[in-house]
């Protein structure tokens, strides 16, 4: 069987204030800012990538800052905690980072022979550090964290599920997904050649606590194939299996399909191809405000509107 499905692609949250948001995840965990442009369907709302330095399936973590509104709540048919990777001996710069900036933590705790720590972004989105050397794509340097020491992508995501059968089914049939582990209630699948940025954890949770989306949340989160190609394969082969799949849509920087799976997690297919690199020199990434096609002609009205960015 040829391979659809290579594992994450990237993680979309809302967010509260901007700046707070720019703040946590360029300054504080310092990924790259990508790209500044808006969401496709609120224009006056920021779409902000940050990732690796070019942007690579696997590293990207995007949000939509909607201001001052409600918090969300974490439970049950939502993904709870996005885990980066970052390699073992930069276990203590991190512990220290996290201290500096006053972000309260848990741990390090151990789950699958890894070591990891959790705390929240300043909206309360669930945020992971996972400790591994089994991890070789390069990290992104700031200027603040040696590249030693920095993130090198997402390690893993975990859906919180009540009843988890239907979604192992989708996991691992159509979107490729293996069990790889299983302990004390929580499940590991793997997609592609496996590793960090390929896993999805299923945590069975005892609280029927819905979740509810507000700040802090996921909005949804993407999975990575190859070309339209793939994608369109994976498009038909979820509608033959019942699932009410959207037809294909122009991200600028990728394609997507979106459908949500039986827990109530929306989930994404997106292209790997064409990149950040469409509309600006990969040197000058996340510097300007790139709007679509659609919305060139309310440039300077929406300029008005977003917050300036430094």
């Amino acid at each position: 069987m040829s391979t659809l499905i290579n594992g994450l692609h990237h993680v979309t949250a809302i967010a509260g204030d901007t700046h707070r948001n720019v703040d946590f995840y360029r300054h504080v965990l310092g990924l790259r800012l990508l790209k500044k442009t808006v969401n496709f369907d609120a224009p006056d709302v920021y779409h902000l990538y940050y990732g690796d330095e070019t942007g690579s399936p696997g590293s990207i973590y995007t949000s939509f800052p909607y201001g001052n509104i409600p918090r969300g709540r974490k439970g049950v048919g939502q993904l709870t905690y996005t885990a980066f990777s970052v390699p073992v001996a930069g276990m203590s710069f991190w512990l220290d980072r996290l201290h500096e900036f006053q972000i309260a933590y848990a741990g390090p705790n151990k789950r699958f022979d890894e070591m990891y720590v959790r705390f929240e972004d300043y909206d309360g989105m669930g945020i992971e550090l996972v400790f591994t050397d089994a991890d070789n794509r390069p990290g992104y340097s700031n200027g603040q964290i040696t590249p030693e020491n920095a993130i090198r992508g997402f390690h893993t995501v975990t859906l919180e599920q009540l009843k988890p059968e239907r979604t192992v089914e989708l996991l691992t049939g159509v979107m490729q997904h293996r069990l790889v582990a299983e302990e004390s209630g929580l499940f590991r699948y793997e997609a592609g050649v496996g590793g960090s940025g390929r896993y999805v954890d299923i945590h069975v949770s005892p609280n029927p606590v819905r979740a509810l989306q507000g700040a802090g949340s996921v909005h949804h989160v993407a999975f990575s194939t190859d070309t339209d190609e793939t994608q369109l394969i994976i498009q038909q082969q979820l509608a033959e299996a019942g699932y009410q799949v959207t037809p294909v849509q122009d991200r600028n920087y990728f394609h997507s399909i979106y459908f949500r799976e039986p827990g109530g997690v929306l989930f994404e297919v997106a292209t790997n191809p064409p990149g950040f690199a469409i509309d600006e020199a990969p040197e000058s990434l996340g510097t300007s405000l790139m709007l679509p096609p659609q919305y060139e002609a309310r440039r300077a009205q929406l300029e008005k509107v977003l917050p300036e960015i430094n």
